[in-house]
């Protein structure tokens, strides 16, 4: 099929860039005619190309549900291949179709050596991820909107049920009400440290073991090195963030495959400002200013 470089305007990542130039990107593309049931790419796996759908159709599933049905013309996984996140989906031709890719490695050299088309596609996908997040942001407020107002009510009827006879009913609506109450608490959820700000804990053997979410109350490591004896109750260690290191402590609540879950005690004013400020930029990178 053959495709103008007026056609890829209609993509958002291809928006404003000059016909020369898309033109010289076309011709960067390998064709490829698939079949019916081809797998493109399969979920979690590293991106390897850059695939634009040209004719036909494909699906993008998740398990066995179809998240999404794609028609041409569309790019397929640009941010994973621009960005080397692992797949999120499954990528499936649902009919013979044709795909142009391009190599990941080959998408670089041709960005370095094309520096005036490469800057375009980066803007556009620059804003395509800030439109993305916008739009996830303004879900996420509906849904802290949500929570506290179930939060709300639920305390509303747990001081309701405890203010009227106990019954053996009363109870059980009193302990899952007091359950889910303390379950949507802030400090239970953790953010996973970004790559540019990495965080690790230096075990009391002296070990160290990176964070893989984290709050002012929580702490969950791993991959734990073999042989790591770790206490089934109490523990300790130093938690190591860009510019401090903090002694923690807490109790471990959970062990999965290698990982821990550390309920932490309360840490001094000093330590609990430093953790506080590195929660906070974590969080600013999933918030839009």
């Amino acid at each position: 099929m053959t495709i103008k470089p007026s056609d890829l305007r209609a993509i958002p990542l291809f928006e404003n860039i000059t016909e020369t130039h898309l033109e010289t990107l076309i011709n960067a593309f390998d064709r490829r005619k698939i079949a019916a049931d081809e797998v493109l790419f399969e979920g979690g796996s590293p991106p390897a190309h850059l695939h634009l759908l040209v004719s036909g159709e494909v699906a993008l599933r998740e398990g066995a549900t179809t998240r999404f049905i794609l028609h041409p013309i569309a790019p397929i996984g640009e941010l994973g291949a621009v960005t080397g996140f692992r797949r999120a989906t499954t990528a499936v031709a649902t009919q013979p179709s044709e795909v142009w890719r391009i190599g990941i490695a080959d998408l670089r050299q041709f960005f370095e050596k094309y520096g005036d088309v490469a800057f375009p596609v980066y803007h556009n996908l620059l804003n395509i991820v800030a439109d993305k997040l916008r739009r996830d942001q303004h879900r996420l407020d509906e849904v802290r909107t949500n929570l506290i107002r179930s939060q709300k009510g639920m305390k509303n009827l747990l001081d309701f049920v405890l203010e009227n006879e106990e019954t053996a009913l009363s109870r059980q609506i009193c302990a899952t009400l007091e359950d889910l109450i303390e379950k949507n608490r802030r400090w239970h959820y953790l953010v996973e440290p970004s790559r540019t700000l990495k965080s690790s804990v230096r075990l009391d053997s002296g070990q160290v073991v990176p964070v893989q979410e984290l709050s002012d109350g929580w702490l969950r490591l791993g991959p734990l090195p073999e042989n790591t004896s770790v206490s089934h109750e109490d523990w300790s260690g130093v938690l190591i963030l860009p510019g401090h290191e903090l002694p923690v402590s807490g109790r471990v609540e959970a062990r999965d495959d290698g990982f821990i879950l550390i309920r932490l005690d309360l840490l001094i004013d000093e330590y609990r400002k430093a953790l506080q400020d590195y929660l906070t930029r974590l969080e600013l990178l999933d918030f839009i200013v």
